[in-house]
């Protein structure tokens, strides 16, 4: 009722919601002989995958990467998407070690990810590798995403001038990628704000090979985003396209009417598109209708498409569904029959389903697929994860409908591995500080006595280094010169003299002082003559006839060497 009050020209006009116009391209290249790149963009998400590994799994890598997050695009979430986009990355991360297990001649293969989903007014904004994103808004044109390269971070710490590292023969070595080393990798990721008009620019790195200034041209000057994204395409190639390129332009526009009328679209059959030498997904505006009419006969035509692409692709890397496995899953779905429906004994229905579910998950909205990730659904050749049930198989790897199987793909196990080495590095870390420490707190209980500026000083500590750290400080100097004692003495403080406390520095300071030795025991040093026998020349008492005094026994014995001491006297 009170809105009927409200004076009509004084309503505010409520905001559209914001989709993404779009278009996508991508291209072997000129030397390459398979195209490693895939690349999906649709109303809310875009996603460039450039897959690496060569013959071991590149095509793999971003065709599983980008099929995995597909059923991200669209504006449905109710308690935000602050952490879905970074959460889905570190998912596909973990699909690629499952593949990996599966089939250990993919071992090393990796793949870069930048990727935009649209949420409301917001864009999130998830990145590793050295695939770019680059905005152009209010006039501006600015590379958004960082390269996570070897070269780049001898940029940043200003080892390498940034003209110097495109002839750097190390600028390809990527030092953080998705794959199957790290179970948990660092991503780069922002929440930014977006308007109406703003333009990006999302590539893989064989865009390189266009000088940056002809392509933020292009991108400012060229209003069609499919013209753009051909010319950046045919730029490259007339570069000499050492490798693959692909490339996808977007613009932020108020959805509209046609927008929300729009039917789906559906994937053009692989036989249709045989004759073209980089197969990727056409796609066909068609009604509701047309729709429903062709999944009859798109579901009869799915077993002799499979089979063909089956045959065809042999010697392909990408992982299908294993007949071998039929059994296994046959008897999984036996034994869960209460949440999944029952398998026929068809030997080839887990490339069919994969490659269904696939198709309607596509279908369902307005995109465009490339490069290897179309490769692999026109062909039915999806990268799947075995030992699993089919259904559960194919909702999880591909939609994520399946809520069981998520806790499968997260492998708790595996997230509980980067807080636990972290925890015993710590008390590593502690037990050695609090040793050390204990040890230091020992010595500083010891004193000695040494040389200090050529004379005679008391320490606290012991007269030792740890490293840097020397484990003693000058306590006392005294005016004792240490030339001025015997050469024993000397060498004594030299090489310095222990003590158990400051009461014994003082004591063999005042033995030096006195004797010029640092002990406190010296012998007499009253001169004797002694003979054999031990006998002392004694006077005799007196008598009738007088005895010399000096008479004795046995002949006298030479003088002991004189002791240190002695020779202080």
């Amino acid at each position: 009722m009170a809105s009927s009050e409200t004076p009509k020209g004084q309503e505010k006009p409520a905001e559209r919601p914001l989709i993404m116009r779009y278009a996508a391209r991508s291209d072997v290249g000129r030397i390459r002989s398979k195209n490693d790149d895939s690349a999906y963009v649709g109303r809310h998400l875009a996603v460039v995958a450039d897959g690496m590994g060569g013959h071991a799994g590149g095509d793999v890598a971003s065709a599983s990467t980008v099929l995995d997050m597909i059923h991200l695009d669209h504006d449905d979430y109710p308690e935000g998407a602050d952490t879905v986009l970074a959460d889905e990355i570190q998912t596909a991360n973990s699909l690629l070690s499952e593949l990996v297990h599966q089939n250990p001649k993919l071992s090393g293969m990796g793949t870069t990810v930048t990727a935009l989903l649209l949420e409301g007014r917001k864009l999130h904004f998830a990145h590793i590798g050295d695939s770019r994103a680059y905005r152009l808004r209010n006039k501006k044109f600015e590379q958004v995403s960082i390269d996570h390269t070897f070269v780049q971070r001898l940029i940043d710490e200003g080892r390498l001038r940034p003209e110097e590292a495109e002839t750097h023969p190390h600028k390809n070595v990527l030092m953080r990628v998705l794959g199957d080393v790290d179970a948990s990798p660092e991503l780069d990721l922002d929440v930014l704000d977006v308007e109406p008009g703003e333009r990006w620019l999302l590539c893989s790195d064989g865009l390189n090979y266009v000088a940056g200034h002809v392509v933020e041209r292009m991108v400012r000057e060229t209003k069609d985003l499919r013209e753009c994204a051909e010319i950046l395409v045919d730029l490259t190639l007339e570069a000499g396209a050492p490798d693959n390129v692909t490339v996808v332009m977007l613009e932020i526009a108020e959805e509209t009417d046609d927008d929300v009328n729009t039917a789906a679209v559906d994937v053009v059959p692989a036989a249709a598109i045989a004759a073209v030498d980089e197969p990727e997904a056409v796609t066909a505006t068609k009604s509701a209708d047309d729709l429903a009419a062709d999944k009859a006969a798109q579901s009869t035509k799915a077993e002799s498409q499979a089979k063909a692409a089956r045959d065809a692709d042999a010697g392909s890397s990408f992982s299908t569904g294993d007949p071998g496995d039929k059994n296994d899953e046959t008897e999984a779905a036996s034994s869960d029959e209460s949440t999944e429906p029952p398998t026929t004994t068809d030997p080839h229905l887990g490339e069919h389903l994969s490659a269904e579910v696939l198709r309607e998950e596509l279908a369902s909205r307005p995109h465009e697929l490339v490069g290897a990730a179309a490769t692999a659904a026109e062909t039915g050749s999806i990268p799947t994860v075995a030992g699993r049930t089919v259904a559960r198989r194919a909702a999880t790897v591909l939609t994520h409908k399946a809520e069981q199987d998520r806790v499968e793909v997260e492998e708790p196990s595996r997230r509980r591995v980067p807080w636990l080495m972290p925890a015993v590095a710590a008390v590593v870390v502690l037990g050695v500080v609090v040793g050390l420490w204990l040890g230091y707190a020992w010595t500083q209980t010891r004193y000695y006595v040494g040389e200090y500026d050529q004379r005679v000083a008391i320490f606290n500590g012991i007269s030792q280094r740890l490293g840097p750290i020397q484990l003693s400080r000058l306590e006392a100097v005294t005016d004792i010169r240490v030339d001025s004692l015997p050469e024993y003495g000397q060498q004594s403080v030299r090489q310095t003299v222990p003590a158990g406390d400051i009461d014994g520095a003082q004591d063999i300071v005042e033995n030096l002082r006195n004797t010029g030795s640092a002990s406190a025991n010296c012998p007499s040093t009253t001169p004797t003559a002694t003979a054999s026998g031990s006998a002392t020349p004694t006077p005799t008492p007196s008598a009738t006839v007088p005895i010399p005094s000096t008479a004795a026994v046995a002949s006298p014995t030479p003088s002991p060497v004189p002791t240190p001491c002695e020779a202080a006297k």
